[in-house]
């Protein structure tokens, strides 16, 4: 009977360590770090497409600047 309360003993103990070491991972990745993330790949895709606006002297996406035109041309 010993050896059995033995044994549970020792899967509650190794229980109890695997769920306070969970508990106390601290790997996941805040909001802040996933914002900057975004924030920082904006900003470098909008330095890219000024660069090639600049490089080229010249509209990049003309479909684009269309229809930015036609939303500011707007009649309604």
């Amino acid at each position: 009977m010993k050896k059995f309360f033995n044994k549970i003993s020792e899967k509650c103990n190794s229980l109890a360590i695997r769920a306070k070491c969970a508990i106390d991972n601290v790997r996941a990745e805040g909001y802040v770090d996933s914002g900057v993330k975004i924030l920082i790949a904006v900003v470098i895709g909008a330095l890219l497409l000024a660069g090639l606006y600049a490089l080229f002297n010249t509209t990049i996406m003309p479909t684009v600047t269309q229809k930015i035109k036609d939303l500011f041309n707007f009649k309604g």
